[in-house]
């Protein structure tokens, strides 16, 4: 009886102990959990400082913020963030994934050819370095991956996700999503719990992890948060996407010892620019803080407003 109780009393306390639930819930939800309402506050002043509140209102406008200097404490803002859009070459990172998966299958052999391919398809958005990843892949084992258990990359109780439903070549679409019949989709949210887990070492492994974020440095496109950044140092992961009015940044961004991860998702021709500018804002928020609970400080007046 002594023993039975002991282990029930060591039960509780493993669930109540900070430590341990956070250990447990190092996983891509815990940026949910892990509101910060002075980030919060931030984040929506400075979208309002920038003239964008309309835009946010009328859900043309999502963005994700997550401070993961401390992985195990992230911190998050958002607006519109489980708004679903049309993402264009963003989800090519979904392609990036399930081709990783299948390297650990043994299905995709990760040869130089295949590690180019991948290269390509990231750092400079190549259109046919996608489509052949997904030929090489399966068109419907992507999708079919992201809405696993193991990702929940795109997933219906948080109004979807991710999602690559037709090649990037011409052609129709071989399978939209089911709630907004999109074919090539993505959250905000979603989109910043799939560099939580990179960051984390959770996508396939800690190993593939490291060489999907190799294949997102050094981006070859120089626009949105590239541009809004390139008077600094900082070292970005990253992809993007535009095509007509809709423009989508994504990126894992480690700057003057800070690691945070930035998204955004637009309809609206001008989305371009308003992430070069967003992605100044949310660098001088995150760049402020040190440590995060002081994020008070950081709302000082000097915005980092457009030229």
């Amino acid at each position: 009886m002594a023993s039975k109780t002991l282990l029930s009393l060591l039960c509780t306390l493993m669930i109540a102990w900070p430590g341990y639930a956070v250990s447990s819930e190092l996983s891509s939800d815990s940026i949910r959990q892990h509101n910060n309402p002075q980030l919060q506050q931030l984040l929506e002043k400075r979208i309002k400082d920038l003239h964008l509140n309309s835009a946010v209102r009328s859900k043309r406008l999502s963005v994700a913020l997550v401070d993961v200097t401390d992985p195990h404490m992230p911190n998050m803002a958002q607006v519109n963030g489980d708004e679903m859009m049309y993402a264009a070459s963003l989800p090519k990172i979904a392609i990036l994934l399930a081709a990783f998966e299948r390297i650990k299958e043994g299905k995709l052999q990760l040869d130089s050819e295949t590690r180019q391919t991948m290269t390509r398809m990231i750092r400079y958005s190549s259109n046919k370095a996608a489509t052949r990843m997904i030929r090489a892949v399966g068109k419907n084992y992507i999708n079919e991956l992201l809405s696993s258990p193991k990702y929940r990359l795109y997933d219906e109780r948080h109004n979807g996700g991710l999602w690559v439903g037709k090649e990037y070549a011409g052609g129709a679409a071989f399978r939209r999503d089911p709630l907004h019949h999109l074919s090539h989709g993505a959250t905000a949210l979603q989109v910043a719990r799939f560099y939580y887990m990179l960051e984390t070492g959770k996508l396939v492994s800690p190993e593939s992890s490291r060489e999907m974020k190799d294949m997102l440095s050094k981006p070859g496109i120089n626009h949105k948060f590239v541009k809004g950044l390139s008077n600094t140092d900082a070292k970005i992961f990253r992809k993007s996407g535009s095509w007509r009015t809709y423009h989508a940044d994504s990126a894992l961004i480690e700057h003057n010892g800070r690691t945070y991860i930035a998204v955004a998702l637009a309809n609206d021709p001008k989305g371009g620019e308003w992430m070069k500018k967003l992605i100044r804002e949310m660098d001088s928020i995150i760049l402020a803080q040190n440590p995060l609970t002081n994020l008070a400080k950081a709302d000082t007046g000097n915005t980092l407003l457009a030229n």
